[in-house]
Protein backbone atom coordinates (compact mmCIF):
# COMPACT_ATOMS: atom_id res chain seq x y z
CA UNK A 1 0.00 0.00 0.00
CA UNK A 2 1.45 3.59 -1.04
CA UNK A 3 1.63 6.11 1.85
CA UNK A 4 -0.83 8.92 1.56
CA UNK A 5 0.44 12.34 1.24
CA UNK A 6 -1.15 14.88 3.81
CA UNK A 7 -2.51 17.73 1.37
CA UNK A 8 -3.57 19.50 4.41
CA UNK A 9 -1.32 22.62 3.58
CA UNK A 10 -2.92 22.78 -0.05
CA UNK A 11 -5.36 25.61 -0.40
CA UNK A 12 -7.01 25.02 -4.24
CA UNK A 13 -9.49 22.62 -4.22
CA UNK A 14 -8.42 19.35 -5.21
CA UNK A 15 -10.56 19.56 -8.61
CA UNK A 16 -8.32 21.78 -9.97
CA UNK A 17 -5.34 19.93 -8.55
CA UNK A 18 -6.21 16.84 -9.90
CA UNK A 19 -5.40 15.11 -13.63
CA UNK A 20 -6.78 12.17 -15.49
CA UNK A 21 -4.40 9.87 -17.28
CA UNK A 22 -5.64 7.50 -20.25
CA UNK A 23 -4.38 4.78 -22.29
CA UNK A 24 -2.01 3.82 -19.81
CA UNK A 25 -0.16 0.91 -20.82
CA UNK A 26 -0.94 -2.06 -18.30
CA UNK A 27 2.59 -2.23 -17.04
CA UNK A 28 2.32 1.01 -15.58
CA UNK A 29 2.50 1.23 -12.02
CA UNK A 30 1.26 4.30 -9.08
CA UNK A 31 5.33 4.57 -8.81
CA UNK A 32 6.21 5.15 -12.21
CA UNK A 33 3.49 6.99 -12.90
CA UNK A 34 4.74 9.52 -10.05
CA UNK A 35 8.19 9.42 -11.30
CA UNK A 36 6.91 10.51 -14.68
CA UNK A 37 4.89 13.41 -13.72
CA UNK A 38 6.57 14.74 -10.65
CA UNK A 39 8.82 16.34 -13.11
CA UNK A 40 6.23 19.14 -12.84
CA UNK A 41 5.86 19.81 -9.27
CA UNK A 42 5.10 17.84 -5.74
CA UNK A 43 1.99 14.80 -6.14
CA UNK A 44 0.52 14.45 -2.99
CA UNK A 45 -1.69 11.09 -4.34
CA UNK A 46 -1.42 8.94 -7.09
CA UNK A 47 -3.27 5.63 -8.09
CA UNK A 48 -4.11 3.55 -11.14
CA UNK A 49 -7.01 2.06 -11.34
CA UNK A 50 -6.94 -1.04 -11.21
CA UNK A 51 -9.77 -4.66 -11.19
CA UNK A 52 -11.06 -5.29 -7.86
CA UNK A 53 -11.10 -8.72 -8.38
CA UNK A 54 -8.65 -9.27 -11.18
CA UNK A 55 -5.91 -6.63 -9.78
CA UNK A 56 -5.06 -5.58 -12.90
CA UNK A 57 -4.26 -1.97 -14.42
CA UNK A 58 -7.63 -0.73 -16.20
CA UNK A 59 -5.67 1.60 -18.51
CA UNK A 60 -6.41 4.55 -16.44
CA UNK A 61 -5.64 6.90 -13.40
CA UNK A 62 -5.10 10.04 -11.57
CA UNK A 63 -2.57 12.20 -9.67
CA UNK A 64 -2.73 15.23 -7.38
CA UNK A 65 -0.38 17.87 -7.41
CA UNK A 66 -0.03 19.96 -4.34
CA UNK A 67 -0.90 23.04 -6.73
CA UNK A 68 -2.74 24.33 -9.57
CA UNK A 69 -0.12 25.59 -11.93
CA UNK A 70 1.79 22.44 -11.65
CA UNK A 71 -1.42 20.74 -13.56
CA UNK A 72 -1.05 23.78 -15.87
CA UNK A 73 2.40 22.94 -16.40
CA UNK A 74 2.05 19.24 -16.96
CA UNK A 75 -0.64 19.86 -19.35
CA UNK A 76 1.40 22.31 -21.06
CA UNK A 77 4.17 19.93 -21.73
CA UNK A 78 1.70 17.22 -23.94
CA UNK A 79 1.92 14.63 -25.20
CA UNK A 80 3.06 12.69 -22.24
CA UNK A 81 5.07 9.06 -23.16
CA UNK A 82 5.02 6.80 -20.32
CA UNK A 83 6.32 3.05 -20.52
CA UNK A 84 6.21 3.50 -24.20
CA UNK A 85 2.91 4.55 -24.66
CA UNK A 86 1.02 8.20 -25.43
CA UNK A 87 -1.06 8.77 -23.24
CA UNK A 88 -4.09 11.34 -22.82
CA UNK A 89 -4.09 13.76 -20.12
CA UNK A 90 -6.66 15.84 -18.75
CA UNK A 91 -8.43 17.99 -15.64
CA UNK A 92 -9.88 15.45 -13.81
CA UNK A 93 -13.55 16.32 -13.47
CA UNK A 94 -15.48 15.38 -10.28
CA UNK A 95 -17.78 12.59 -10.12
CA UNK A 96 -20.58 14.98 -9.01
CA UNK A 97 -19.78 17.48 -11.89
CA UNK A 98 -19.66 14.87 -14.30
CA UNK A 99 -23.25 13.39 -13.08
CA UNK A 100 -24.79 17.15 -13.21
CA UNK A 101 -23.23 17.28 -17.26
CA UNK A 102 -25.28 14.25 -17.79
CA UNK A 103 -28.72 14.42 -15.80
CA UNK A 104 -29.19 17.84 -15.83
CA UNK A 105 -28.27 19.77 -18.80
Amino acid sequence: MKPRYDDSKCTEPESLRKVFIGGLDYRTTDESLQAFFEQWGEIVDVVVMKDPITKRSRGFGFITYSEAKMVDDAMSNRPHNIDGRVVETKRAVPRDVRLYLVFCI
